[in-house]
């Protein structure tokens, strides 16, 4: 993992809605919070990130330790950035501590009613003004929003991992949300050196709409025996130009993640293009949901 660099300070109205936000709270300090935090933490952001155990935040925060220090190494920052990023980002062991946040950001993991159960919590704390903001992939923004006294200040805020390398925040509207919450997530998202495009509130957004059929599409080829899986992934490489093939952006993705996504957008859309092909269900089912647990569509254990 890399960092990205400062963002260029925003200009006129822009600068003034960006303004808005000084403060970021973050919960949940795993893959995708800990990038967050790290992004607006380098960006001068004061980051409080709550999770649920001393462990778990010190595991986030040695993460981003981590790539810091990988940065230093490629010369993409220096030991003074590194301290400043560090010392804006602090733990949080109650959701009080995200009170005065100006925005705060749930990254925690894709289940609806630990979703709904943290923002009920955030609400009864948080000052009015505090957008709410979820990374959510697929739970529908409303869904999350319609248990707080704010709907339209809740928003969708989906980055992509890893976090400090990939360019893009998806900005999700919900039916409530206001345009000038709107304004100010696609303000702040620039500030963070971010290219943000604004979807409506359905399951999959713009990305995952597009990319899980033809990840689905992959993993069907695979179990109909039309070619290796190798073979499937240096086609798409090396004939469409994508930097990597589909079968190894699923085991990189995680293999649950993907067939969790697909199983919603198929009971939202009912469409078989979101069906999950029965290899990728058996494959999770057995606790293979890729590079993360060792193995997937491909075989990550140390060979001997």
């Amino acid at each position: 993992m890399t960092t990205t660099t400062l963002a260029a300070p925003a200009t006129g109205a822009e600068a003034s809605t960006a303004a808005q936000i000084k403060k970021v709270g973050v919960v949940g300090c795993g893959l995708m919070g800990s990038g967050i935090a790290q992004i607006a933490a380098q960006c001068g952001y004061l980051v409080p990130v709550y999770e649920k155990t001393p462990d778990l935040y010190q595991k986030g925060l040695s993460n981003i330790t981590k790539a810091l220090d990988k940065a230093i190494a490629r010369g993409k920052l220096d030991e003074s950035a590194k301290s400043k990023a560090l010392g804006g980002i602090s733990n949080a062991t109650a959701f009080a501590q995200l009170a005065d946040c100006d925005i705060v950001i749930e990254a925690v993991t894709e289940n609806i009613e630990i979703k709904k159960a943290i923002f009920k919590e955030l609400d009864t704390v948080c000052k009015p003004a505090t957008i709410f903001a979820s990374n959510t992939s697929s739970i529908p923004i409303s869904d999350m929003a319609m248990v707080t006294q704010r709907r339209g200040k809740f928003v969708g805020m989906h980055f992509f991992n890893p976090v400090p390398i990939m360019k893009l925040v998806e900005i999700v509207r919900s039916i409530d949300t206001t345009e000038d919450t709107v304004r100010t997530a696609l303000a702040f998202g620039k500030a963070l050196g971010k290219q943000t495009v604004v979807a409506k509130d359905t399951p999959g957004f713009i990305v995952n709409v597009l990319l899980v059929p033809y990840l689905l599409d992959a993993v069907r080829q695979l179990e109909n025996g039309l070619a290796s899986a190798e073979d499937i992934d240096a086609a798409m490489v090396h004939g469409c130009g994508h930097p990597m093939g589909p079968l190894t952006l699923l085991d990189f993705v995680g293999l649950d993640t993907t067939l969790f996504i697909a199983d919603i957008m198929f009971d939202e859309f009912k469409s078989a293009h979101y069906a999950a092909p029965p290899l990728l269900r058996r494959l999770v089912n057995a606790g293979y949901s890729g590079k993360k647990t060792g193995r997937g569509i491909y075989d990550y254990t140390p060979k001997v």
